[in-house]
């Protein structure tokens, strides 16, 4: 029996996958390398290129398989980009979930562990942030991940299909040995920008508002590491193949850190400069997303290891500095 992880050649799938063959589970990886890297995908699993929405290709590998369970990370996942291009969210995002759980009903698959997101929430009436606290997204990336926990719902009332949705807040990080680590082109994400400054790929680091209702004017978040949220699915399938029912689980630090805090943060573990300044808000996004994680951690038994974010950034200056070309140079591009 095969767990299939859709997005395996991502940032967080790849170490999922890494982490499940760690702990000695067959994989079958699945991905459009629309933004995955083929070098990222341990060598132990069985890779195949395609397309989440394409029903044709998924029951072929659902055929070809012996799948038991889905992690589920094949996703576009940048906010402002979601703003710009909403129908593009809604036809991967949501639509990929429609296609992949028909496929999953027609061959008897009954468990999925979804990467959901806190963008869910929208922006929170309290902090910290609990999983009975109102979905009210404030872009469509948030409202197409949104939907997609919906449709899960109802095609486990319909069909007995159970699922983890896994909502997380601030990923960052990479393995501890450096052997795999975060590349996106063009990369959105906080910290491995403020890497690409530190490293002289950037100028400088532009802070997007500083007049947010928060300590220091820059918007707040929750950082985990990314080894730590992919045990966090591993232990989520095994709840689910315990013979538990649905849940939705908030995976985060339940601690802040403003932009600049871990502009500081990055200054001190990589000993750069890091030059900065501030720019105008981006649409979209919300002051404060900080997690309420003590449901994860007393029901799934989630231990996260990484709890200062200096050790967080540690290990992606670690990726960074052996592999200034990210997968490039692996994957002779």
């Amino acid at each position: 029996m095969a767990v299939l992880v859709l997005g395996g050649a991502g940032y967080i799938g790849s170490h999922t996958v890494d982490r499940l063959i760690m702990n000695g589970y067959d994989v079958v990886v699945v991905d459009n390398l629309v933004t995955g890297h083929v070098a990222a995908i341990n060598e132990k699993a069985k890779f195949y290129q395609g397309d989440v929405r394409d029903k044709e290709f998924l029951n072929d590998v659902f055929s070809k398989e012996d799948i038991e369970g889905v992690i589920h990370f094949a996703a576009f996942s940048i906010v402002p980009e979601s703003m710009e291009k909403p129908l593009k969210y809604f036809d991967n995002n949501t639509g990929g979930m429609i296609t992949l759980l028909e496929v999953m009903h027609e061959h008897n698959v009954k468990f999925i562990v979804f990467s959901s997101t806190a963008a869910t929430y929208g922006e929170p009436k309290q902090i910290p942030i609990k999983e009975t606290d109102l979905q009210v997204p404030t872009n469509p990336y948030g409202e197409s991940k949104l939907a997609m926990e919906k449709i899960m719902h109802w095609s486990d009332v319909a069909y007995g299909i159970k699922f983890i949705a896994l909502r997380y807040f601030n990923v960052a990080g990479a393995k501890a040995d450096g052997s795999i680590g975060e590349d996106h082109n063009p990369e959105t994400h906080l910290v491995p920008i403020i890497l690409q400054v530190a490293a002289g790929e950037r100028d400088k680091l532009t802070i997007f508002g500083d007049d947010y209702d928060t300590k220091d004017g820059t918007n707040v978040r929750d950082y985990v590491h990314v080894v730590d949220l992919a045990d966090a699915h591993i232990l989520a399938l095994e709840y689910l193949k315990d013979g538990n029912d649905s849940q939705a689980f908030n995976l985060g630090s339940s601690t802040g850190f403003s932009n600049k805090e871990m502009l500081e943060a990055a200054r001190e573990v990589t000993g750069k400069e890091i030059p900065a300044e501030m720019g105008p808000r981006r649409a979209g996004d919300p002051s404060t997303l900080i997690a309420s994680s003590d449901k994860a951690r007393s029901i799934l038994g989630w231990d996260p290891k990484f709890d200062d974010v200096r050790e967080i950034i540690k290990t992606a200056w670690n990726w960074k500095v052996t592999h200034p070309n990210g997968y490039n140079d692996r994957e002779g591009k």
